[in-house]
């Protein structure tokens, strides 16, 4: 599935079943929380952190696909283009850390 598809099917989700989209605030806030998941998911997992049993339960991939989801809601209700704003984004990276991460004796 593309970018674009990604924004198309949400879209298409939200408007078939869930109702509407939640306004942009509540996406925000919604957005911070799955984060949250995904940060609980690497303390625990991957980094020192001790984890509980229900802990061990959740599945990173999942935590990741909803932020996404959220991320994809907020895109398609402010009318971003997630495909170009990555694309553009990923331009201006290049043009900026052309040698930046070459030369940084920490990355050696």
């Amino acid at each position: 599935m593309t970018i674009s598809d990604a924004q198309k099917n949400i879209d298409t989700w939200i408007k078939r079943i869930g109702v509407r989209y939640f306004d942009e605030l509540t996406n925000t806030a919604l957005l911070m929380e799955e984060v949250g998941e995904v940060a609980r998911i690497m303390a625990r997992v991957y980094g020192e952190q001790s984890a509980k049993k229900s802990d061990l339960k959740k599945y990173l991939g999942d935590e990741l696909a909803d932020v996404m989801f959220v991320l994809i809601c907020i895109a398609n209700q402010t009318g971003v283009d997630l495909t170009t704003a990555l694309t553009e984004n990923l331009k201006k990276k290049s043009l900026r850390d052309v040698d930046r991460h070459k030369t940084n004796p920490k990355l050696k």
